[in-house]
């Protein structure tokens, strides 16, 4: 039974990391600290616990309002519009990539809701990488927090899905697109 995991974990790891796009938890990884315990604040300045979503699945992406995946915002609000009974969808503003989110919360509330008519929840803008990455993406990309993955955003529009548990299940690339069959798979599953 110990080599039918060993080699499916392998195969899942060489089938995820050579595509590049998706990277998934392995079977025998254990999370070492609750996401839920993490806390947040608004883009309107409110304390956040992601507590209140214990039981619902969550795709935290990272935003930028000024780069070429903005676009991104649409699919964004189109899954939370359809799938939003399973999945809480969380944008954090971030201004770590290319300079691409240099305005304040207020600007970036308006320019989302103008644009896009985003309702799913935003967040005030963070720090995604580097020293002064927030908690929230230290817990996401490191395998000590999380129990498996190492990958933080290497661009706007990263995207993690967390299960009902409050375990990280998937890291998505920048390319891949909200809508994208293998999220909609994931979140339905």
């Amino acid at each position: 039974m110990k080599k039918i995991i060993m080699v499916c974990s392998i195969l899942s790891f060489l089938f995820h990391n050579c595509t590049g796009s998706v990277k998934s938890k392995p079977l025998n990884s254990v999370s070492k600290t609750s996401i839920y315990d993490i806390p947040l604040k608004t883009i309107d300045g409110k304390d956040f616990s992601l507590a209140t979503l214990k039981g619902k699945k969550i795709l935290i992406v990272n935003t930028a309002s000024f780069c070429g995946f903005t676009n991104q915002y649409a699919e964004l609000q189109k899954l939370h519009e359809k799938y939003g009974d399973k999945v809480a969808v969380l944008g954090f503003p971030s201004n770590d990539f290319g300079g691409q989110e240099p305005e304040n919360e207020q600007t970036i509330k308006q320019f989302c809701q103008k644009n896009y008519g985003v309702t799913f929840q935003m967040f005030s803008k963070i720090s995604v990488k580097g020293e002064k990455m927030h908690p929230l993406y230290k817990w996401l990309s490191s395998k000590e927090l999380n129990g498996w993955n190492d990958k933080a955003p290497s661009w706007n529009f990263s995207k993690y899905l967390i299960n009902e548990n409050g375990e990280l299940i998937k890291f998505y690339s920048s390319t891949v697109k909200p809508l994208d069959p293998e999220i909609i798979n994931a979140i339905q599953n």
